[in-house]
């Protein structure tokens, strides 16, 4: 096994402490508002092509500026401009806080002291080039936390069978294969894709605003 699979290994464990326990990927308000628990596979499909192939994109594209010694704040920028929803945005800079913990207890760098309030993709990439994990392996871990996030969510939000969910999971792995091969060559902030989730972004929206709920976001 090739230590970009361990590392892939690691960070895609749902023991690192991210903060990722405390979202739903957005499942919490799609069941709110109708979603059907056997809906939850094609939902979370429709993410992957959407909201999760953004971030897996800026993930990859901050990747490759931080290799370059580029500016960072451009591919925050690039991201911010393809996710309309404030909610969203903001539990991304959230879970970056998250991640730049996780940086900088792992893999370490004097110029962490005062880092921007960067999102979540971003401080992936940053991740990643330290660490030297490959590009295909980043959006891999993009695609498949997410996945895995709302499927752990359902389980706490309406209870299922976990070997039935687990399958839901395995069911979906060829799409976030498909995703990561879409995202993997990209290397500049105008490549990042801008998929938008209209409905997912309203569900964030009205979550943020929700006094009774179980997750965040």
């Amino acid at each position: 096994m090739s230590t970009s699979s361990l590392l892939l290994a690691l960070l895609g464990d749902a023991r690192l402490p991210s903060g990722g326990h405390t979202q739903s990927a957005g499942l919490e308000p799609a069941l709110r508002a109708g979603t059907a628990p056997a809906e939850v596979p094609a939902y979370l499909r429709t993410r992957l092509r959407t909201v999760t192939r953004v971030e897996a994109g800026t993930a990859v594209v901050a990747r490759a500026v931080a290799a370059g010694g580029g500016d960072l704040g451009e591919v925050e920028a690039a991201w911010a401009a393809r996710t309309p929803s404030q909610a969203l945005r903001a539990n991304g800079r959230r879970l970056g806080r998250g991640y730049l913990r996780v940086l900088q207890t792992l893999w370490p760098s004097p110029l962490d002291a005062g880092a921007p309030a960067w999102s979540r993709p971003v401080v992936l990439g940053l991740l990643a080039h330290r660490a030297a994990l490959d590009p295909a392996d980043l959006a891999r871990l993009i695609g498949y936390d997410d996945v895995q996030t709302g499927a752990a969510a359902l389980l706490k939000l309406v209870p299922q069978d976990p070997l039935l969910v687990t399958a839901w999971v395995n069911g979906l792995l060829p799409d976030i294969e498909a995703m990561a091969g879409q995202v993997a060559h990209l290397d500049t902030p105008e490549q990042i894709p801008a998929h938008g989730a209209p409905l997912i972004e309203r569900w964030a929206e009205t979550h943020d605003t929700t006094t009774e709920r179980l997750f965040s976001a």
